[in-house]
């Protein structure tokens, strides 16, 4: 069956069966393999998406189930004010072991600082609770989370530029 997705700001047409899972879509078919492949139950978070600005479990979405949503994958955050700040912050306090959780992480964060610019540890902890790292860098992870919101607040009281 064909498929037109909106992913990363463009219109993406494919050929799929309409259980096939969103992940593979987009990994197989689109090319974009930052996002992983960690357990294909929706438990650990690295298939993490954006779905209309929500964070799903591409590894169980259904690719018929997306319809007219807009799909936005960590290729998309450097082009993201609130997922550029997300990424530095990462870099900047050495979050990264292994990395093949990160970008569920990162697209997850991400997510939560768009709802909410100031998360308290508990509301980190209750965002960020499904996505699971096995080098165990959850302090790291919530910092990290707490130096993007400083960021964006900066980024929020900075005057406009013209050019």
């Amino acid at each position: 069956m064909k498929f037109d997705l909106d992913v990363n700001g463009r219109t993406r047409s494919v050929e799929a069966e309409e259980d096939a899972p969103l992940l593979w879509v987009l990994r197989e078919d689109l090319g974009l393999t930052g996002t992983k492949f960690g357990c294909g139950l929706g438990q650990c978070g690295a298939c993490t998406v954006h779905l209309d600005g929500n964070a799903i479990r591409s590894c169980i979405t259904p690719v018929s189930s997306v319809g007219v949503g807009r799909i936005e994958t960590i290729e998309q955050m450097t082009a993201d004010a609130v997922g550029k700040h997300v990424q530095r912050a990462w870099l900047q306090l050495g979050v990264v072991q292994c990395g093949y959780c990160q970008s569920g992480q990162i697209m997850s964060a991400t997510a939560l600082l768009r709802e909410n610019k100031a998360p308290q540890d508990a509301e980190i902890d209750a965002a960020m609770s499904g996505n699971i790292c096995r080098c165990g860098t959850y302090q790291r992870i919530r910092a990290a989370i707490h130096a993007a919101a400083e960021m964006v607040k900066a980024d929020a009281g900075s005057p406009v530029s013209n050019g």
